[in-house]
């Protein structure tokens, strides 16, 4: 048994010679230490060997097993560094040639208006919270008093989902979702995307992003002045100092009061023209005081506590705030409209 061993032993390391081939190697690592391998073999057959030269022979299967393994090993890091010598030498590296030049990214100009937003309300104090694209019908309708019969529900035709799930028509749910899980003073702002069953259009989108704000105190803390004096003050902030700004009364199911703001007309400064409809003014968001069935909805006393909220589009502030007089050339992706904003048009 020991000289068929050395015999074993001889011939594989003289098979893993230096230079040999990958195919030798595995060769000789699949006939002597593989399964069906020539050691594994030999200690099949321990039981025919004495008794007295079991441990001896034992101790020599280990050994070449040892020594052979080891040899594979440093013949596998010599096939790996002559590989790597070979892909050097034949690698050309012309220095002279210019470097390639990486185009530089840029936000997308909706991003830099939502930015711009987010950054002037977080300058009055309010905290931004991000909140669900998928919900349920009470968060996005019935608690913000929209009963299952309401017809202002068909301007919110929206996408559903199994389970009574639906894409969320406006960012107002974020309200609803804030308000349930904390106790005024509140000061917050949601944005996020919205989804509606409407055509693609220069004014209208089936997917578009807003922005819902609402601030909730107790009563008599906050009141209609505050917010007209907040949402002034956003106004001139982001289309200018020079803007005047309008409130009119309006009527949405989760305000009470309401009322819709306008802007003066960014192309006319208010004189009229035909963007405006000769009126001077430019509508660009709702709001009102939070209606007392809404803050029943989430657990607060409408006798202790009051507050008002807003919502806008930010694709409609990026169309007044850009010039811009098509929606659909914000999604389309072309570089020659967007390389028009890569300096941060949306946020100067």
């Amino acid at each position: 048994m020991k000289e068929q061993l050395e015999q074993i032993r001889a011939r594989a390391l003289g098979e893993l010679a230096d230079g040999a081939a990958d195919a030798q190697i595995e060769a000789v690592r699949v006939r002597v230490l593989g399964r069906s391998g020539e050691l594994t073999e030999i200690m099949r057959r321990m039981p025919e060997v004495p008794r007295e030269e079991r441990p001896a022979v034992g101790r020599l299967v280990n050994e070449i097993k040892n020594e052979l393994e080891a040899r594979i090993a440093v013949l596998a890091e010599e096939q790996k560094r002559s590989a790597m010598t070979r892909a050097l030498g034949e690698a050309k590296l012309d220095v002279t040639l210019p470097g390639m030049k990486i185009a530089r990214g840029w936000s997308h100009p909706l991003t830099q208006t939502r930015e711009r937003m987010l950054d002037i309300f977080a300058a009055m104090g309010f905290e931004v919270v991000e909140t669900q694209d998928v919900e349920d019908d009470f968060h996005n309708f019935g608690a913000l008093n929209f009963p299952p019969d309401h017809p202002a529900r068909d301007m919110q035709d929206t996408f559903f989902l199994p389970g009574g799930l639906l894409l969320r028509t406006h960012t107002s749910n974020g309200q609803i979702r804030v308000m349930e899980q904390r106790r005024p003073p509140l000061a917050i702002v949601c944005p996020g995307n919205c989804y509606r069953r409407d055509e693609l259009s220069v004014r209208a989108s089936p997917m578009f992003s807003q922005i819902e704000g609402f601030m909730v105190d107790r009563t008599g803390v906050i009141t209609m002045a505050h917010l007209k004096g907040v949402l002034t003050e956003f106004t001139r902030a982001f289309y200018g100092a020079d803007k005047r700004v309008r409130f009119r009364s309006s009527f949405f199911p989760f305000t009470e009061p309401s009322a819709e703001v306008d802007v003066s007309c960014l192309l006319c400064d208010g004189a009229g023209c035909r963007v405006c409809k000769q009126s001077g003014w430019t509508e660009i968001l709702g709001s009102g005081m939070i209606h007392p069935n809404v803050l029943r909805a989430v657990g607060y006393d409408p006798a202790e506590y009051q507050g008002f909220a807003f919502g806008m589009g930010i694709e409609r502030q990026s169309l007044l705030k850009l010039g811009v007089d098509d929606m659909r050339l914000f999604f389309e992706n072309d570089l020659r409209f967007l390389r028009q904003f890569r300096a941060g048009g949306a946020a100067s």
